[in-house]
């Protein structure tokens, strides 16, 4: 009789220990692959210019200086704008957007997952149609609708877009179908809780992971986002257009832009780093149903 393999005292079935290690192998060869533009922007950051524009482009830095970073805060002190205002905005921006997208998307999912009303289901078709449109295309009929209400220039209309992202919307409708037992939100309903407090004390701490995951793609496309046609105020524009404004200084800046190109990577980054697991738990199971 074939002995079987075990792992941490569970039976593993599917493959040998070669099979294993070729696994590894390849992730470790995949992860190393999509770690070199990140590793290539700090090295760029951290070099001289008479390294920088080396042909062929080299992976190391013989001189390392900080000198970029010094270059790109004189340019920012520079600004008749003080810097603090674009990070201020962008917190701002990025902070509340996220928060009214975490907060209409779980209740907008939890309604179509767990609710059975007329018309859930094409509804949630319409929510996937409209993944298919780019923000491009319905820029005009954005803008129109902002002027209309009087948001063109104010942080409503970068924030309220934010709070109807449809990308979140499925991603939690999804997860909740999959993770949220019928079973349980019954019993609550039977015990006499009210469907807001089932939704706020039952339902979402068995997606958390999903809403995890939902706050990471949330901040970090709000943390990302540029210049925008419904601001033309300099003083409510975004962190992201500022150093846009530097890198297109030309060559004689091109060390503040791979600098300051670091400082737009740091916080995301640190977000997905703390929450990497549960946003590796939702992907596994977002597309799945018992």
């Amino acid at each position: 009789m074939k002995k079987l393999r075990t792992r941490k005292h569970t039976v593993v079935l599917n493959r040998s220990v070669g099979g294993d290690a070729g696994i590894t192998i390849i992730l470790i060869l995949f992860g190393l692959f999509m770690f070199l533009p990140m590793y290539y922007v700090v090295i760029q950051s951290l070099k001289p210019m008479d390294e920088m524009f080396v042909y062929p482009p080299r992976f190391y830095v013989v001189k390392p200086t900080l000198k970029n970073f010094a270059n790109l805060f004189t340019l920012m002190s520079d600004s008749w704008v003080p810097f603090s205002r674009y990070i201020f905005n962008t917190v701002l921006i990025s902070v509340c957007g996220t928060f009214g997208n975490l907060i209409f998307a779980s209740m907008a999912a939890y309604a179509l997952a767990k609710i059975k009303f007329p018309g859930r289901g094409w509804i949630f078709q319409v929510v996937v149609l409209s993944l298919m449109f780019h923000s491009t295309v319905t820029g005009i009929t954005n803008f129109l609708i902002m002027s209309y209400l009087h948001w063109v220039d104010t942080y409503f209309a970068l924030i309220i877009p934010a709070f109807g992202s449809t990308l979140g919307l499925y991603l939690m409708k999804q997860f909740m179908e999959s993770s949220v037992s019928d079973a349980v939100l019954e019993s609550a309903r039977l015990d006499g809780a009210s469907e807001f407090y089932t939704f706020i004390n039952i339902a979402m701490p068995m997606v958390k992971p999903a809403w995890l995951t939902l706050i990471v793609y949330s901040f970090q496309g709000l943390w990302n986002s540029g210049a925008s046609i419904y601001i033309q105020s300099e003083q409510l524009k975004t962190f992201n257009y500022a150093i846009s404004q530097i890198i297109t200084g030309g060559v004689a800046r091109a060390g503040a832009s791979a600098a300051s190109t670091v400082l737009m990577m740091i916080v995301p980054i640190t977000v997905f780093i703390i929450t990497q697991s549960n946003i590796i738990e939702t992907m596994a199971t977002s597309g799945m149903k018992d």
